[in-house]
């Protein structure tokens, strides 16, 4: 059997690290055309910086580039004509190499790069690691076919992803869509004309429905409020599950007799009224037993109304909750607990509630488990990739 060439990734390839350009004023920008391929262009493909080209490390569409420092350390991807950045490397082969055969390569130990980083504060690629990587060297013609059978089984592959992310895509959407049925009454009658809601049901105030508790953050100097706690004591960082069962952090009974926060009953619902998150979302949760929250919480407790069914309509109305409580001139995004307070929603009977909560929650769990089936799937594919990379340069794939 003829034995492989085995070399190290440093004798048959050149690399050079990016370097920042000259900013440009705009007028200037104007004249050039030349991108500066910073880490938000190479992973985004977003270009909206340009430079002269002066005293510059240029690339050409096809060149690989590495991510050297941050959070994506060792990512490799193909550039387009460009300036580099400093927080990119360039890689070349040598003439014993195809371009095809080391992306691959680098792609196959981005991980291993990724996991193992140099540094304190901002990691980088520990160059030891990836230059003294040991690449298996065939010919030429060995190594396009490798090539060739890698974009050919990653083509299916690919194919197969792209349905599974839009299979996810096609969920959420009819997540939305159970969710404002079940509020317009779909789920529980039969004739449901357009904008109105069904016979019997009430359009009222969050503020009439039940009743609102803040919290607080009891004194850290106080060791007696912590230590050896055993009460919820709710932040946002908790608020990522449908329902309390458990804090990162507890208080005692001295902290809730002796701070801003309050005990609030199980049953209740817990908003997230100030919170970065809330660019994206507005956490919601239920309690299961007393819980306290601080400052950031919002709690209500609903009165003759089933405090899943308020957790579901808020679900339904996230984004319009978001848009129309929003607080301004904030530096934090907050929500206008009297907006929120004076939010609508919809009443119908105890009997039409547990309906709609046990129809919504049945298809919702459907949802959940088919999300679950793709997310699988896509972590199954992810690791097949990863596998077939590994074979190929066993020499195991062609």
């Amino acid at each position: 059997m003829k034995t492989i060439l085995t070399e190290q990734l440093k004798n048959i390839c050149t690399h050079s690290k990016g370097k920042k350009p000259k900013r440009l004023s705009t007028s200037e920008s104007e004249l050039y055309s030349i991108p500066y391929i910073n880490i938000k262009a190479f992973e985004r493909g977003i270009y909206d910086e340009y430079t002269d080209g002066n005293n510059c490390n240029l690339c050409e569409d096809g060149d690989l580039l590495m991510v050297w420092d941050g959070a994506r350390a060792g990512l490799t991807g193909k550039a387009k004509k460009g300036a580099i950045g400093s927080t990119l490397m360039k890689i070349e082969p040598k003439e014993s190499l195809n371009k095809e055969y080391l992306f691959y390569f680098l792609k196959g130990i981005y991980r291993k790069l990724n996991t193992n980083p140099r540094g304190v504060g901002i990691p980088h690629v520990e160059p030891t690691l990836l230059w003294d990587a040991e690449l298996s060297l065939p010919p030429i013609p060995q190594q396009q076919a490798i090539v060739s059978k890698l974009e050919e089984l990653f083509s299916k592959l690919d194919n197969g992803v792209e349905s599974l992310k839009t299979l996810q895509q096609q969920l959420k959407v009819y997540r939305q869509a159970v969710l404002k049925w079940a509020f317009e009454g779909r789920l529980t009658n039969v004739n449901v004309k357009d904008g109105e809601l069904p016979e019997g049901w009430i359009l009222k105030k969050m503020n009439e429905i039940g009743s609102w508790r803040g919290g607080g953050t009891p004194s850290k100097s106080r060791s007696d409020f912590w230590e050896q706690g055993t009460i919820l004591w709710v932040s946002p960082k908790d608020m990522k599950y449908q329902k309390i069962t458990d804090t990162i952090d507890k208080i005692t009974i001295e902290a809730v007799e002796n701070s801003s926060t309050k005990l609030i009953p199980s049953g209740s619902v817990l908003f997230v009224v100030r919170s970065g998150i809330l660019r994206r979302t507005l956490p919601v949760a239920l309690t299961t037993c007393e819980v306290t929250v601080n400052q950031d919480i919002q709690g209500f407790t609903p009165v003759d109304v089933m405090p899943e069914y308020v957790y579901l309509y808020v679900l339904a109305q996230n984004d319009d909750i978001r848009k129309k409580c929003s607080k301004d001139g904030t530096t934090v995004e907050s929500i206008e607990s009297n907006l929120l307070k004076n939010y609508p929603i919809p009443v119908c009977s105890l009997k039409d509630q547990q309906l709609i909560v046990q129809e919504t929650e049945s298809r919702l769990s459907v949802c959940d488990k088919i999300e679950e089936t793709i997310t699988n799937g896509l972590k199954e594919a992810e690791a097949l990739r990863q596998s077939i990379l590994k074979q190929a340069f066993e020499g195991k794939l062609v």
